[in-house]
């Protein structure tokens, strides 16, 4: 590929992935290797090889339309939409209050602030105010530089704490380590939740369809889908590969040692940057911390961004309307109440939060992940534009391991 070209197209895959390695990569994949040792790694790539093509599908369709996911539902159907827009009313404020929670997190372990625990909802309430000014002032093109330059930054000090780890062995002798896991009902909702945002929710798809026109008209230039496609899958499996790089960081550092990582915000955080600081030296403590609160920040920024924008086109669709600023302006707004509330009705148990809020996001993925296929393999993409058999049959693959894994977790939790 042209470097020119691949320059001018780079900018929506590199702010997908860097939401992404948030909380699924943080906080899930640490736990993950912390807990289970390699024994989830399997769940892991699965997660992220099948539900890729419907990741895929938003660059793929926007650059080939000029359209988003969304535009695109309501063609099909105007169902779809509706359907869509409950989605996002169900799943925004919980998935906006725990990325923000974490960060709040990493934020108080990064100026090592201490709140009693009538002031310890401050530091959310803060963090969803500077997303909220940040989109509100700056939109798309501060988004897309502040967010390359917070993943660069986040992806370097990852793989150095990932190879040094490497370097120095496992706490505990290899041999205690199995790449299976024997799943329980205990730890049935710990793996939805950890396949729900990884690499992040299908939902998120739709944003990166958004994204891909907001950079078109910000760079000027008009990539080819191919260029698009790369772009988005190059970013795409760093974001993977990154998830790999934390579970061997939470093994070979906390499992089977008596060590875990706790049911706080602030803790979690803590423990996380220690983990790196012991593999890079109590010198790199304060950079990985900011690192750390970056790349949460990122997260927060690029969650908010994302339900905002894509519920607001969602409801000008519908109404066959254009989008007006002051839509996306009223969803930015309602987000961040929304947090508010979710966060201080979760305030004392982290875990929860979380679990709650990546197991609804798996739950409604199998919906989102049809919706996307239904529509890439449809008449409004040329046989050209569409992708490959193969790519057909990995789809396919992925709703019904979306399906079957959401079944399982219905029956265990509901049924048995």
């Amino acid at each position: 590929m042209n470097i020119k070209r691949f320059l001018q197209t780079l900018g929506p895959g590199i702010l997908f992935a860097s939401t992404a390695i948030g909380v699924s990569h943080l906080v899930q994949s640490t736990r993950a290797g912390a807990e289970y040792g390699f024994g989830l790694v399997g769940f892991i790539i699965a997660a992220n090889l099948f539900k890729w093509p419907f990741f895929e599908f938003g660059s793929r369709y926007a650059t080939a339309t000029g359209e988003s996911l969304i535009d695109g539902y309501q063609k099909i159907s105007p169902w779809f939409s509706r359907l869509f827009l409950g989605i996002n009313l169900l799943s925004m404020f919980f998935v906006n209050a725990a990325v923000t929670f974490v960060a709040a997190g990493f934020l108080q372990n990064l100026f090592n602030i201490e709140l009693s625990p009538s002031y310890f909802f401050v530091p959310s309430i803060l963090l969803l105010l500077i997303s909220f000014l940040f989109l509100a002032l700056g939109k798309y093109s501060l988004l897309d530089s502040g967010i390359k330059v917070i993943g660069s930054f986040m992806f370097l000090s990852t793989l150095l704490a990932f190879f040094i780890a490497l370097f120095n062995g496992p706490k505990v002798p290899i041999e205690d380590y199995s790449i299976f896991t024997e799943l329980t009902p205990q730890s049935l909702p710990f793996v939805i939740g950890l396949m729900g945002w990884m690499p992040t929710a299908i939902d998120a798809s739709t944003w990166n369809s958004l994204w891909t026109i907001a950079r078109r008209k910000q760079s000027g230039y008009a990539p080819t889908v191919k260029e698009s496609v790369f772009e988005f899958n190059f970013s795409y499996w760093i974001s993977s590969a990154l998830s790999i790089c934390f579970v061997v960081l939470g093994a070979f550092l906390l499992f089977n040692t008596g060590d875990t990582l706790p049911d706080n915000n602030v803790s979690f955080a803590t423990g996380v940057v220690n983990l790196y600081a012991t593999q890079l030296g109590s010198w790199a403590y304060m950079i990985i911390a900011a690192a750390g609160f970056s790349i949460m920040l990122g997260t927060c920024i690029g969650a908010m961004d994302g339900y905002a924008r894509s519920t607001a086109r969602v409801i000008a669709v519908m109404n066959n309307r254009q989008e007006k600023n002051a839509d996306y302006l009223l969803w930015l707004t309602l987000i961040t109440l929304g947090g508010i509330l979710v966060i201080g009705f979760f305030m004392a148990s982290f875990n929860q939060l979380i679990g709650l809020a990546t197991t609804i996001s798996f739950l409604i993925a199998p919906i989102i992940a049809i919706l996307n296929y239904k529509l890439i393999f449809s008449q409004h993409l040329t046989k050209a534009q569409q992708p490959g058999n193969w790519m057909r049959w990995l789809s396919i693959a992925g709703i019904g391991f979306l399906f079957l894994f959401s079944l399982v977790f219905v029956y265990f939790s509901w049924i048995k």
